[in-house]
């Protein structure tokens, strides 16, 4: 029997999650039916259409090369900091610290963003069901049940994830088979790789939606400390995290270009009133029955399952920061029964709703204002994170001077840097257009939250050096 509460105060609950339990609390931030329903049909109508499930292959591919060094590293560094420690480890304290406040920025961001989005869908999916609330409702509820898990032992999150991600899976498999079955509109023609297809339209949306259908999956290691044996855990669950996404859609977008017929596949979404009718449109037309309404009721809990898992990482980056020392000392402490970093979560959870009421407040609109202007934000602090955690996942070996495949260590980790930079500059450039507020003083703000965030991070952790220079020195070292 394994012993789930070993570790002295302020710890983590030791050894509470294994393989899958990590695995499905990182894809539920992937949200893989959010991405299906709400994000592919505008991949395929603003990116390259059917070139879409070729692109996932390429995208799974560099997400692979960013993944080998990322585990690399995640042999030798143990610690809930995840990019933190990997920064520190790598390339020092000052850089750790602008890494620390970036990711409590861009975390909040896309957990604030699906809050909307979650408000927003909910209020129309159980309005067919006669419960009626305004979407705010919904999304303070939202709030409220995932404050609670965040505030409890981690294990009782994974429990919900893993059940919750799963029914995902499901319903969208029994309506891919349900495609594959009856053969699509007009045969099952295997031509993904089709590079016509692939060129055509905007390449450039089309790798920004790919992409974002794989975030989350980083976090693996913020369950470092948390983890059975994390040396062979947070490895597994990195990959197997990968590779469940990037193959779920690549064989789902394939089977939607199919239902639809690839040449009808653009008109029939631009036709609609809403793109994220397009997937429920296929359910009803292959399967038909409930299962549409079950579709819609499964779409509301992937966001929830989302808003838990970053809500949970964003408790443990404050945690850490509170524990090395950049934050006050009150956020490196956990709960004397839990073991969670429920400081970090109360914070986010208030945090969470000072948002909402402004939002409501003001009466702006919960996806195309709430959604759409800060998620974006989390994508681009995640993008920078990646780019940094690829720079010193190379430091951190050269400086050790052991042996180390330079394939694993230095070719993968530069390449799939040097995409992360070349898309981050492209978002922080085209934010505006990206999220409709070009031309106004948004488009400018929003996306400068994430460098200035890493400049105070930065500072905090040159004060942090000056006020305590063991403490600088222990930035990221192992916990586990």
């Amino acid at each position: 029997m394994v012993d789930i509460t070993q570790g002295g105060a302020n710890q983590l609950r030791r050894n509470s999650l294994g393989l899958i339990a990590v695995t499905f609390m990182v894809i539920s931030a992937a949200a893989p039916l959010t991405g299906v329903a709400g994000a592919m049909p505008l991949a395929f109508m603003l990116g390259n259409g059917a070139g879409i499930p070729a692109m996932f292959i390429f995208v799974t591919l560099v997400m692979l090369a960013f993944a080998a060094g990322y585990v690399a590293m995640s042999r030798h560094v143990t610690n809930a900091g995840a990019f933190y420690a990997y920064a520190a480890r790598g390339l020092g304290g000052r850089a750790a610290g602008a890494v620390a406040i970036m990711a409590l920025v861009a975390y909040n961001a896309m957990q604030f963003g699906l809050i909307g989005l979650l408000g927003g869908i909910a209020s129309g999916v159980f309005a067919e069901f006669g419960l009626v609330l305004p979407w705010w409702g919904w999304s303070l509820i939202a709030i409220l049940l995932v404050g609670f898990l965040g505030y409890r032992q981690v294990d009782l999150s994974a429990k919900v994830m893993v059940v919750l991600v799963l029914f995902e899976y499901l319903i969208v498999l029994l309506i891919d088979f349900a495609i594959l079955g009856k053969g699509g509109a007009s045969g099952l023609s295997l031509n993904i790789f089709d590079t016509g297809a692939f060129f055509s339209g905007s390449l450039t949306a089309a790798v920004l939606f790919c992409l974002g259908s794989f975030i989350g999956f980083e976090a693996t290691t913020i369950y470092a400390e948390e983890a059975r044996e994390p040396e062979k855990t947070i490895p597994r669950a990195t990959y197997l995290s990968v590779l469940m996404i990037g193959i779920f859609f690549v064989f789902t977008t394939w089977l939607m270009i199919v239902g639809a017929g690839a040449d009808k596949l653009v008109p029939a979404i631009q036709a609609l009133p809403d793109p994220s009718l397009f997937f429920f449109g296929l359910a009803e037309e292959y399967v038909g029955g409930p299962v549409p309404a079950i579709t819609g009721i499964l779409l509301v809990s992937s966001l929830f399952a989302a808003l838990s898992a970053f809500h949970n990482y964003i408790a443990r980056y404050s945690y850490v920061a509170g524990r090395e020392g950049l934050l006050p000392a009150a956020f490196g402490r956990t709960h004397d029964a839990h073991q969670s970093p429920h400081i970090g979560s109360v914070t986010q959870t208030v945090g969470a709703l000072i948002v909402l009421a402004i939002f409501a407040g003001l009466g702006l609109d919960p996806v195309l204002n709430m959604f759409t202007w800060i998620s974006q934000i989390g994508t681009l602090g995640v993008l920078g994170m990646m780019a940094i955690t690829s720079l010193s996942v190379i430091a951190f070996f050269r400086k050790r001077g052991e042996p180390s495949s330079p394939i694993t260590t230095l070719i993968l980790p530069a390449l799939s840097g040097l995409v992360m930079v070349a898309l981050f500059v492209y978002i922080f450039v085209n934010f505006g257009d990206l999220t409709s507020t070009a031309g106004g003083w948004l488009g400018i703000v929003l996306p400068s939250l994430i460098p200035l965030a890493g400049i105070i991070g930065y500072l905090m952790a040159s004060r942090l050096k000056a006020k305590d220079a063991d403490a600088f020195e222990r930035m990221g070292h192992n916990r586990g």
